[in-house]
């Protein structure tokens, strides 16, 4: 999300430093790269980089019920990740942003009127100055915490591989969703295709994510839903909260470094780039005013919450709750969505985005059906009740 930051900034005039530790943006991503339409048309994303469009799902419960999620239009695109992060910092380099890559920050110290960056690079060290920073460096930044911002201590793990499928160009793109405790304790695992031969398996676990999707691979491939099970891993955490604060004098922080993820799937790119757009605009008007205090700047966090601050709060919800729910749970809830036509009558809903969960959640949970279930089931935590 920093070449975000850094794009809008450079547009609006002002001179930017981006300080990449990664040799080259895109580098080593642990993405699906899933993003809706509607985050394409808003940030304009480059066609060149969308390997597939879906426009249905089918989720699978833990003993194989399937529920089959379709809409006419284009539901999803999925982006190649690498690409996508090497687009927009060429978007915000042709802007004037200037890249210093394979370029690792050490510490950040503040003054009255600036803030001081110190960098390595190749064992040298470098010094940067700025009027303000933001960190957009990913889940876990070591800055975060040094800065007396906290950490996010909820987060979950996702591992994810490249894997050969049967070579049949789908007329309709289908992504494919597994749930169940001895497939993804707690969360879910995908199979997202990726071109006729190729696809994306991944699953989300708090704990032996590797452990799972091995297994799980190996379960796809005697259904013959993919070539084989050999297949480099890639690992990735995910936060389930945001940060409890996210500015202070001369600084920001956004997108995953800020929580600003979906706690329902693990997606940040269109949050994460909502977020950006505030970040950006919260420091065009602290920079006019030369008021760059955590006090002035203090409108950014108002601002992103506000947007997200309840979607987040009812996805978390939700996600406390699923990770309640024993497979036989699971299953019983897929019988009665199914059986009531509560699927159908989401898909009818014009209201819901695929962007937004918060709502559908609600919906679903409210229904009479599943929150007398609910109820039956006596789940210690119910989101039906909030």
């Amino acid at each position: 999300m920093g070449s975000h930051v850094a794009y809008r900034l450079a547009e609006m005039g002002y001179g930017v430093v981006v300080l990449e530790r990664k040799e080259r943006p895109g580098e080593q991503v642990c993405c699906t790269g899933i993003i809706s339409q509607e985050c394409v048309s808003s940030f304009a994303v480059d066609d060149n980089v969308i390997l597939r469009r879906a426009n249905s799902a089918k989720l699978f419960s833990p003993s194989g019920r399937s529920l089959r999620l379709w809409r006419e239009e284009t539901q999803a695109c999925i982006v190649d990740r690498a690409a996508f992060d090497q687009a927009m910092a060429s978007k915000a380099q042709g802007k004037g942003v200037d890249y210093q890559l394979n370029t690792r920050v050490e510490d950040i110290t503040f003054k009255d009127d600036r803030v001081g960056v110190e960098a390595a690079r190749q064992g040298e060290r470098s010094n940067f100055e700025a009027r303000a920073v933001v960190i957009a460096a990913g889940f876990g930044s070591p800055l975060v915490k040094r800065l007396g911002l906290g950490q996010v201590s909820n987060f979950v793990v996702g591992a994810q591989a490249e894997v050969g499928t049967i070579g049949v160009e789908e007329v309709e793109v289908e992504v494919e969703v597994y749930f169940g405790q001895e497939i993804a304790p707690g969360f879910f695992a995908w199979l997202v295709p990726t071109s006729p031969q190729t696809a994306l398996v991944g699953l989300l676990s708090r704990h032996r994510p590797g452990f799972y999707l091995r297994k799980l691979m190996s379960s796809l491939l005697a259904q013959g839903k993919i070539v084989s099970a050999e297949a480099e891993l890639s690992y990735g955490g995910i936060p389930l909260k945001p940060l409890a604060r996210t500015f202070g004098d001369r600084l920001l922080v956004v997108g995953d470094a800020a929580g600003q993820v979906k706690p329902t799937t693990g997606g940040g790119i269109y949050f994460g780039l909502l977020c950006a757009d505030i970040a950006a605009d919260t420091l065009h008007r602290a920079l006019a005013s030369n008021n760059l205090s955590a006090t002035g700047l203090a409108s950014y966090e108002r601002g992103w919450r506000r947007k997200l601050g309840r979607e987040l709060k009812v996805e978390y919800y939700a996600r406390m709750f699923y990770e309640r729910l024993t497979d036989r749970q699971i299953d019983r809830l897929f019988d009665i969505i199914k059986s009531k036509g509560i699927d159908e009558a989401l898909l009818k809903a014009d209201d819901l985005s695929f962007d937004w969960h918060g709502e559908a959640v609600l919906r679903v949970l409210r229904h009479r059906a599943i929150s007398k279930a609910v109820e039956l089931m006596k789940i210690p935590f119910s989101l039906a009740s909030r």
